[in-house]
């Protein structure tokens, strides 16, 4: 199924999904690297990459809805769904996450441990992880993404 979000004929949002997949993965890898070191900057650090991370999922989903609401075949717009489901959800967590982090908004409800945040943030990286393989999924098994009549690159070169 080729995908009618494209630059120069490549799918947008698999160049995209990469960067909220690392810089959520690292913000939970920072969080477990505080509790052990308790350098505050390792806080303002992973504020900033859910953060980031949120504006690069946002940035993905455009052209991810663009494909979903090309796809044709009930299976993989079963799949197509959840897959959409399941990151909408991990955007959220991690929006939670953030807001309970902020200072001057959530973060007098959960004090300065961050064990709530941090949970929130588990939970979001377990969501999206999943997400993550369904998309996969969608890619290996449905061919979403896949231009079929591209020729194949030569191997002798």
């Amino acid at each position: 199924m080729k995908t009618r979000a494209s630059f120069a004929g490549a799918p947008i949002h698999p160049m995209l999904v990469h960067y909220p997949i690392a810089l959520w993965t690292t913000s939970v890898v920072t969080d477990v690297v505080f509790y052990f070191h308790r350098n505050t900057s390792l806080i303002l650090i992973s504020k900033f990459l859910i953060a980031a991370g949120i504006v690069g999922a946002i940035l993905a989903a455009m052209p991810g809805l663009i494909d979903w609401l090309t796809i044709t075949e009930p299976a993989a717009k079963k799949t197509g769904t959840l897959h959409m489901i399941l990151n909408l959800s991990a955007l959220l967590l991690f929006g939670v996450s953030l807001y309970l982090r902020m200072k001057n908004y959530g973060a007098a409800a959960v004090g300065h441990h961050l064990q709530v945040p941090f949970v929130v943030s588990v939970a979001g990286l377990i969501d999206m992880t999943i997400a993550a393989s369904l998309g996969g999924k969608l890619v290996y098994r449905y061919r979403m993404g896949v231009d079929e009549g591209a020729p194949k690159p030569d191997s002798a070169s």
